[in-house]
């Protein structure tokens, strides 16, 4: 799925479609279970191929509205210090966790350079003495013959 149109207000109750901001423009590659996950969701609440989710007024929710219910539910949740915006965070640390390059991540997250990943997400990713611990972990348990439950979470 290219992600090469997104929602811009242009008035009160009306929006837009507009290019990404600063040519941000970006594959978006989902995992089968979450596209079976939005289909169905489009099937059961937009039959006429009208917004995912929608507002008041039939158009995509404000951003305010967005902001107050994630407030409200997080509050009513019971979790305190939690940004909308920190889900972006979460899925690049999910990616980087998982052994994306940074390139990867870069175009997941739709930044213009690789410097500007780095420079937010760069302590996230293992460095040369992380690498060596786990090289240096799986050599020594390869060579006691360790079984799997006695090795370091290091080379798991």
């Amino acid at each position: 799925m290219l992600g090469s149109r997104q929602v811009q207000r242009a008035g009160k109750d009306a929006v837009e479609l507009r290019p990404p901001k600063y040519g941000s423009e970006r594959s978006i590659f989902l995992e089968p279970g979450l596209v079976e996950v939005l289909a169905a969701h489009v099937a059961a609440y937009c039959p006429d191929g009208g917004w995912i989710f929608t507002g008041e007024t039939g158009q995509p929710p404000h951003q305010n509205t967005i902001g107050y219910r994630w407030r409200t539910g997080t509050a009513a949740a019971g979790v305190t210090g939690l940004r909308l915006h920190d889900l972006r965070h979460f899925y690049a640390s999910g990616l980087i966790a998982s052994g994306c390059d940074v390139v990867t991540v870069q175009r997941a997250l739709g930044h213009a350079s690789a410097t500007t990943t780095l420079n937010t997400y760069g302590h996230l990713w293992p460095d040369a003495e992380d690498r060596t611990r786990a090289a240096t972990d799986s050599l020594m348990a390869a060579a006691l013959n360790l079984p799997a439950d006695r090795r370091s979470p290091v080379s798991q």
